[in-house]
């Protein structure tokens, strides 16, 4: 099986911590040089002294904020326009806040629109030439098991991945010619701080104790357990392999099995 990515650079986003992170390190130990893009400079240095790193390697980072689009566009351009080729994107950002989606504001749907579809949109377009020119590209999102199956509590995410897989499946059938996939990963419930954000907000919501809802969750998970950001990350890094090269515009759950369809 081939997952040599020597040669390869990757372009992973919201690289700082949990699945992001995860991503970066498993595709740095597989030979490509990779390019960390977050808005906190201070944790993407430390990040970087993580990456395996031998002498063909050469590892960036960028500094942007994906409430500002056009801000993190014109730094992956920026980048590019120096020779700096990208073979695989990694769109991946925090999630939008829980609640219901009959108390969500415009406001609320319309920031995490330009945080995710707006923001890998114009990602795909700074990057995508440099795939073509290769011959290879590998453009896989990170969204969420919500779009095979709503999830309880999270409206304006559920609406907004929904919306970024469809973008997907549809980029995928016009780039395909060029061999360029692109496909989205879709975690469940993962040792992050965002599960943790999250549970903490339903416990103060629901009266529940914040142990009495991880049970709860963990029942319904046939793994019994949460997954690791490394098990995620893993799957991001498969599919941005070689081996990898027939798979195209598909949905991967990663989720012990929680989701309840096919």
């Amino acid at each position: 099986m081939d997952l040599n990515l020597e040669g390869k650079t990757a372009l992973v986003c919201g690289s700082t911590q949990g699945i992001g992170k995860a991503a970066a390190i498993e595709l740095a130990a597989m030979g490509a040089s990779v390019v960390l893009m977050a808005r906190n400079e201070a944790q993407l240095k430390l990040v970087m002294q993580e990456l395996a790193c031998n002498s063909n390697q050469k590892h960036h980072f960028l500094v942007a904020d994906f409430t500002q689009p056009q801000q993190v566009s014109d730094v992956v351009t920026t980048y590019l326009s120096s020779g700096n080729p990208i073979h695989i994107l990694v769109n991946n950002t925090g999630g939008p806040p829980g609640g219901p989606i009959t108390n969500a504001t415009s406001d609320a749907f319309e920031s995490a629109f330009r945080q995710h579809l707006l923001c890998n949109h114009l990602l795909m377009q700074a990057t995508v030439e440099s795939m073509k020119t290769a011959k290879y590209g590998r453009i896989i999102n990170v969204i969420s098991t919500s779009v095979k199956q709503p999830l309880k509590g999270l409206g304006v995410s559920n609406t907004i991945r929904a919306a970024v897989a469809n973008w997907s499946k549809t980029l995928s059938i016009e780039l395909g010619t060029f061999g360029i996939t692109v496909n989205n990963v879709l975690p469940g419930a993962t040792g992050t701080n965002r599960l943790t954000t999250l549970l903490d907000t339903k416990s103060k919501q629901s009266g529940k104790t914040y142990d009495d809802l991880v049970q709860e969750m963990l029942h319904e998970i046939p793994a019994g357990r949460f997954a690791l950001p490394e098990e995620v990350g893993s799957a991001i890094a498969f599919l941005a392999s070689p081996a990898a090269g027939y798979i195209n515009g598909i949905n991967l759950p990663v989720d012990g099995g929680r989701t309840g369809s096919l």
